[in-house]
């Protein structure tokens, strides 16, 4: 069987008709044995089902979908669980385990520009892949939102990204669905890599673990999908390595900005009346690209929101092993 995801840095992304990666699972006997990432070939909306059928895809789980690209997935022999949201991987393996349910149609808008959008909301979750993180961007052109309000199915800390899996931008991509330029030069610079690793925080305390998930992580190496310290390092490694590096945050995710927080009152973002302070949400920026924000604070007219990633201003520690290298 092969399974979708919609995808964006290691996470679910929100809206299936704006995706502009797909991560790709094999399964047989009800475990992954192979997995890919594949670009949306500049389709949208309701002509991804055709893209997905010409992958022979038996299922997805995406975010939010509305019901003309459902009606599409549905014709294409596809069936879809929508409203998921988080890491890719964990969302895959709670589907192996019979632990996610489809929410169906839940996303009421297009997201074209020029439309009402609202606002959702889920919980803080951990960290992701550790793929750079996103600037916040004044002209936000709307939210991503949960199953039940808007066009669902948030990512974790790491959604959003240029051409779907580099938060920070593509650093200069040559098209969504297109080869990345090499950025950080190395034996293993334009490959394919795959690695286990574990990152701390100088306390000691873990904030992410790839050995936990049980899957190793999978990029491009030495175009800037990874956070540049990380991505360094893998680039000079050989298979069978394992080294330890310590980022600080200009390497990581970067130094809290003050202009990253930003006020904006509560009748430009629908739902947003809703939200409490603390919870994470999505907005999206004037490309469509989804990025996380913290409710910082609130009252009855104005919300306040913090783009700074919740790891920006710390400095990090990585064990890293490299697993294998593809050509």
């Amino acid at each position: 069987m092969k399974l979708a995801v919609t995808y964006a840095g290691g996470d679910i992304f929100p809206h299936f008709g704006k995706t502009e990666e797909f991560k790709i699972y094999e399964i047989e006997d009800n475990k992954v044995v192979a997995s890919t990432v594949i670009g949306n070939e500049g389709l949208g909306h309701e002509a991804l089902a055709g893209l997905l059928a010409e992958q022979k895809i038996e299922k997805l789980i995406c975010g939010g979908l509305g019901q003309g690209a459902l009606n599409a997935l549905t014709q294409a022999g596809i069936e879809v669980v929508s409203g998921a949201e988080g890491d890719a991987d964990a969302a895959v393996y709670a589907y192996l385990n019979g632990e996610l349910e489809s929410k169906g149609v839940n996303c009421d808008h297009h997201h074209e520009e020029g439309e009402e959008h609202s606002c959702g909301h889920h919980e803080e979750g951990g960290c992701g892949h550790h793929e750079e993180a996103s600037e916040a961007q004044d002209g936000c052109g709307g939210c991503g939102s949960d199953a039940e309000e808007g066009c669902g199915g948030c990512g974790s800390d790491e959604e959003c990204g240029g051409c779907g899996s580099n938060e920070g931008g593509c650093g200069g991509c040559g098209g969504c669905g297109g080869p990345r330029p090499v950025i950080f030069e190395g034996p293993n610079a334009g490959k394919k890599v795959s690695v286990h690793y574990k990152g701390t925080l100088d306390d000691g305390s873990q904030f992410d673990s790839s050995y936990d998930r049980g899957q190793t992580l999978d990029f491009i190496c030495g175009t800037g999908m990874m956070i540049a310290g990380f991505d360094k390092a893998v680039v000079e490694m050989e298979v069978g390595q394992t080294v330890n590096i310590h980022l600080e945050p200009e390497e990581a995710y970067g130094v809290r900005d003050a202009a990253n927080i930003f006020t904006l009152n509560i009748s430009e973002l629908p739902g947003s009346e809703n939200l409490n302070v603390g919870q994470q949400v999505f907005l999206q920026d004037p490309m469509g690209r989804a990025f996380p924000v913290v409710v910082k604070d609130k009252d009855d007219q104005t919300i306040t929101l913090d783009a700074n990633h919740e790891l920006a201003g710390k400095a990090l520690n990585f064990e890293i092993n490299l697993v294998s290298i593809e050509d």
